[in-house]
């Protein structure tokens, strides 16, 4: 996308490793940045520089990131990205209900924040002389998108749409249904009947998954002919994205589901979070400039939302073992 240098985008995070990374995204993407560190002066750089885009963080001291979209949308159309550690459902539905165009959960890819970005811009805003400043291009003030195009063109295609339409001829009424004369002496030669068929009785669906057939290490088995992988009574299956405990389906986010098949494949061995966080993003080498504090934090906190939805407590890890200042593994089989 080509921007012009009138474009701002305000920044408002309080982690200085994130709100640099972003920086770094939207400046290359052709935005003039305004950097901010916290909610309220967040509010005021949107009021002050009327920026076509706004990143926010939601976990910042004092005004949170719904109550600083809330107060945005008093006075501002910016497009809105929040940028959080939050993964649950109830909170991406807060953050749009508060006001947010899209919701991107930490850790993210920095070519993913500039994608949404990139994909919001296609619906043009025009920035008109309102309360509001920047309003959606298909609103009822805003004029047609004439970029490019001269006073003539622009008339010429105002005056063909409103040229009335030549008349369009009537479809042929349809003709009444004739049935075909039957020849007197001539019978239609019917085929004989099929022989009776009883009806095939389908195999009672199981409803847990099958005993994985190929053991694994670190107390987990798996059939790789069907996708499944148990550990305990917890299953989850590659191919269908489906995880149970003891027979009943757990419902996970995309990140808690990668997370737990990562520590299921690697058994008892130590993953760090830094490992985690590049598992996730597919990579496969560390770089402290991607890898930092906040995406660490990130993933104790979807670490801390898998165990909550597996009933698994901290304390005794009959899934999930915490090694304290390393990382994370799967637990002792039972």
């Amino acid at each position: 996308m080509e921007q012009g240098s009138d474009w701002v985008a305000v920044i408002i995070e309080d982690d200085p490793d994130v709100r640099d990374l972003i920086d770094i995204v939207l400046t290359q993407s052709g935005f003039r940045t305004v950097v901010t560190e916290n909610g309220q002066d967040g509010v005021e750089a949107v009021r002050k520089h009327n920026p076509l885009l706004t990143t926010l963080d939601v976990n910042m001291p004092g005004m949170d990131g719904f109550a600083v979209a809330k107060r945005l949308r008093e006075f501002s159309n910016t497009y809105l990205i929040m940028i959080t550690a939050l993964a649950d459902e109830i909170d991406v539905v807060q953050g749009f209900e508060a006001g947010a165009d899209d919701y991107l959960v930490k850790p993210f890819r920095p070519r993913e924040l500039r994608a949404r970005a990139d994909s919001m811009l296609r619906r043009p805003r025009t920035r008109l002389d309102t309360p509001h400043g920047w309003v959606d291009g298909d609103a009822e003030e805003t004029p047609p998108s004439t970029a490019g195009e001269s006073w003539a063109a622009t008339a010429a295609r105002d005056v063909a749409a409103s040229a009335p339409q030549a008349p369009q001829p009537a479809p042929p009424s349809p003709q009444p249904y004739q049935p075909p004369v039957q020849q007197p002496g001539w019978q239609v030669p019917q085929p004989a009947p099929e022989p009776y068929q009883p009806p095939v009785q389908q195999p009672a669906q199981q409803p847990h998954p099958p005993a994985p057939a190929v053991a694994q290490h670190g107390g987990v088995a798996a059939d790789p002919a069907t996708g499944w992988m148990r550990f305990n009574d917890l299953a989850l299956n590659h191919e269908t994205r489906v995880v149970t405990v003891g027979g009943a389906a757990v419902d996970l986010t995309r990140t808690e589901f990668d997370l737990l098949a990562s520590l299921m494949s690697t058994g008892r061995r130590v993953r760090s979070k830094a490992d985690l966080v590049l598992t996730m993003r597919g990579q496969q080498y560390v770089t402290s400039y991607f890898v930092n504090e906040a995406d660490k934090r990130s993933v104790e906190v979807h670490i801390a939302n898998l165990r909550r939805k597996l009933g698994d407590d901290a304390g005794t890890g009959r899934y999930i073992e915490t090694v304290r200042g390393v990382g994370y593994r799967l637990a002792e089989a039972v």
